[in-house]
This record gives structure tokens, C-alpha cells and sequence, in this order.
């Protein structure tokens, strides 16, 4: 059994290494190319940024198959020498405590490389070390208090009940449900929200939310420059705990229109149901994994040399969760796309197809979202369409618009036979 977990696992990482392969040498071919959306220059820029963020990906899937292989060979046994106290239940949540410790440490590299190099190098990053250390401490906080709760109560069930699986999907669903009301509040932690100053856009954010008919907690801006660059915007929570969220980055490289483009697109999600369509999704995947891990055989954990108890039933279920959700991530990434093309065309019934055009061109040259992808990774990993493909939807075909270093997209014109066209501006 335990050779044939091995063998999956080595198919799933190789998969996941040719599809990072792939991706890394079709950017690295169309930045040669003509560029679409944006100049040369951040064109190049843009799939460099792709690029590297790929390569360390492709260090960091190998690290964790090797941490994989550790795990079940060695790791488990060594662990649970190592966490030996009185009681199923503390033994459970110290062995997943020590466990989650270790990957944690040996992710760290790749997550300080990530922020203070890659993204400081292109222009990201704006957090300090200071910053970085308090949020990691209050993250620990959150995780010995939380996970500490949620991995005791997981580990009496399994103790207690034969078709542990089931329950244990029933808790886990249910957190996730809840982690979704409470999220505000999560947040709250990391990152200041004001209330949107009264004034003109207020007055027509809510006029918005008013024909859409959503009532929120409030429209609040979020201080994410004080992290990092990037531009954004959601609706965060469940019931009444919803909020429109809007990055302090987004106000100031938007307009109002392109901010009420960008804001009909989520309340488009919010339209059809989409946040209780990903709850589903995400239901389904987790009653199938705790059902094939649920049923797996007392002869593989006496394989890895050890005993299957709580904690190391847990910790396996979070090692090969990876391997179901990658079986699935297509058919929910498909979905995904269905459904951020039906957002657009409700953001732009409400808002302006002109200026939801206008806010796509501005969100991929501010975020350096390099406009093109291999089609493997586009199946497998892509929630949202390529950008191009939404431009089209919209009307806006921008494949073979070249665009200069002094040129500047802003505001695409709808001319009378439906398809945007490209503005030359010369005021800057």
C-alpha cells in the first residue's frame, strides 16, 4: 500500500514539475513576441515576474515531494518517538502541532524568498521584517488556539466513532462555513478597514449594491499598500457580516467607473450565487477526501512504523489532500471560469462594458499579470479566464493591438459596431 501512496505521489509531482516546465518556456518564448496590453517594457517585465515566481515553484514542489517521501518512510515514526504525553487526545495535538512546526520551517525560505526577493525585485513588496515577524507571531496565535481546538475536537471523534470520516467532514465543513462569516473579523487582525469616506463614489457604490440588491455591513478600504502594491476589491463574509472591501491601491489607480466596473463584476458573483457555489465544491472535495482517507488500511501506517492513531490519521489525510484536489482542481477551475465570465457580463450591464475593459487593461499592467499562459497550466490551475479571453467576451480584442511606451489604455471607446477601440491618449 505504502508503494503504491509513493507511486501517486510521484505521478503528482511530476505532473505538477511539466506543467511548471512548460509554462516557464512558453512565457519565456511569447515575451519575444509582440506585446499585447501593455508596452514592451512591463511586458517583459511581466513574464520575467511570471517566470521567476514559476521557478521557485518548481523548487518548492520538489522540496515537498521530498518532504513527502521523509514523512512517510521516517518522519512519522520519528515524530511520534519524539511526542510521547498521557491522554489520545493532547498526544494527537502535539504530534500535528510538531508536524505542522516542520513544514512550516522548511516552506519559511521559500515564502521570504517569495516576498523580500521577487516580489521587492519587481516592485511588490512593501512589508518590513517587523512587519513580517508580527504577523507570523499572530498567525501562530491564531493557529495554537484555533487549529489546537479544531485538531482536539477531530481527534475525540475519531476516538469515538467508527465512521470518523464522516463527522470529521461534518466539523471540517462546517468551520469552513463559519470561517467564512467570521473572516472580517480575521482580517481585522492583519489589516486596518476604514469606512469609505462619504462623497460621490459611497453614493454610488451603494446605489449599486442597491440594484443588485445586496446589503452589506459597510464599504470599507482596506490598507493593503502597506504590504504590498497590488490592486484589488471582494465581498468578504457571509450574511451579515458581508462587506465590500476595496484595497487603498485600487482607489488610487482607479476611476470611479472602472471602481464601479470592477465592484458590479463581484456583485455579479454575489448575483448568481457564487460564493455558496464554491461551498458546495469545496464540500464535495472534502467529504471525498475524508472518505478515501477514512478507509485507508491499518497496513500502511504499520508500513511508515507507526500506529494510526488520531494524530497521524490527521497528518495523513493533509499530506495526500493535495493528490484529490489536484484530480478536481480542472473541473473546479473550470467552473470558476464559467462563472467569472457571467460576473463580467453582469459587471458590465451595470457598470459599462467600456469601463470594465478599462479596469481589466489597468489591473494587469499595475498587478504585472503577464496576459498569456500555457494551455496546461490555463486547464489546470486558472480560476478566472486569460485576460484576453475576457477583453473578447466583452468586446475587445486586443490580440493584435501593439502598444508603445508612450501610449496609455484609458477608457476603450464602444464604437457602433460593437468592438472597443484603442485609443491613442497623449494626456498623461
Amino acid at each position: 500500500m505504502l508503494e503504491m501512496i509513493l507511486a501517486l505521489y510521484s505521478i503528482y509531482t511530476f505532473m505538477r514539475l511539466y506543467i511548471s516546465f512548460m509554462q516557464i518556456g512558453y512565457i519565456n518564448d511569447e515575451k519575444r513576441k509582440d506585446p499585447v496590453l501593455m508596452p514592451a517594457g512591463k511586458y517583459t517585465v511581466a513574464a520575467n515576474y511570471a517566470v521567476a515566481k514559476e521557478k521557485l515553484s518548481l523548487v518548492e514542489t520538489f522540496v515537498d515531494y521530498l518532504m513527502f517521501v521523509w514523512w512517510v518512510l521516517a518522519g512519522f515514526a520519528l515524530l511520534a518517538s519524539v511526542v510521547q504525553v498521557e491522554g489520545a487526545i493532547m498526544q494527537a495535538v502535539l504530534f500535528l502541532f510538531g508536524f505542522i512546526i516542520v513544514n512550516y520551517v522548511v516552506g519559511l525560505p521559500f515564502q521570504l524568498y517569495q516576498t523580500f526577493k521577487i516580489d521587492e525585485d519587481f516592485g511588490f513588496n512593501k512589508m518590513t521584517a517587523k512587519m513580517f515577524i508580527l504577523d507570523t507571531l499572530k498567525s501562530a496565535a491564531l493557529f495554537i488556539v484555533l487549529g489546537g481546538a479544531i485538531f482536539a475536537v477531530l481527534a475525540w471523534i475519531i476516538s469515538q466513532y467508527e465512521m470518523w470520516w464522516l463527522w470529521g467532514f461534518v466539523l471540517m465543513f462546517t468551520i469552513a462555513v463559519m470561517a467564512n462569516v467570521l473572516m472580517p473579523f480575521f482580517m481585522s487582525l492583519f489589516n486596518k478597514f476604514s469606512p469609505l469616506d462619504e462623497g460621490e463614489l459611497r453614493d454610488a457604490i451603494t446605489k449599486l449594491m442597491e440594484q443588485a440588491g445586496l446589503k452589506s455591513d459597510g464599504i470599507f478600504v482596506m490598507d493593503a499598500s502597506k504590504r504590498d502594491s497590488r490592486l484589488n476589491a471582494f465581498f468578504g463574509g457571509l450574511g451579515k457580516s458581508k462587506r465590500v472591501v476595496l484595497f487603498d491601491t485600487l482607489i488610487e489607480k482607479l476611476n470611479k467607473k472602472e471602481l464601479l466596473a470592477v465592484l458590479g463584476h463581484e456583485l455579479g458573483h454575489f448575483s448568481h450565487g457564487d460564493i455558496w457555489k464554491n461551498i458546495a465544491l469545496m464540500g464535495l472535495l472534502l467529504f471525498i477526501s475524508f472518505y478515501l482517507f477514512g478507509h485507508l488500511p491499518d497496513e500502511l501506517f504499520t508500513q511508515m512504523g507507526v500506529i494510526p492513531e488520531a494524530g497521524v490519521q490527521i497528518a495523513m489525510l493533509m499530506l495526500l489532500v493535495p493528490l484529490v484536489s489536484f484530480v478536481f482542481t480542472p473541473f473546479m477551475s473550470y467552473v470558476s471560469r464559467h462563472n467569472e465570465y457571467a460576473a463580467d457580463e453582469f459587471g458590465s450591464e451595470m457598470a459599462g462594458k467600456e469601463n470594465l475593459v478599462s479596469a481589466l487593461m489597468k489591473l494587469i499592467t499595475e498587478n504585472k499579470a503577464f496576459p498569456k499562459s500555457h494551455p496546461l497550466v490555463i486547464f489546470f490551475y486558472y480560476t478566472h479566464p486569460p485576460v484576453l479571453e475576457r477583453l473578447k467576451e466583452l468586446g475587445y480584442d486586443a490580440s493584435n493591438v501593439i502598444i508603445t511606451e508612450e501610449e496609455k489604455i484609458e477608457e476603450p471607446a464602444l464604437p457602433s459596431d460593437g468592438i472597443f477601440a484603442y485609443m491613442d491618449k497623449d494626456d498623461h
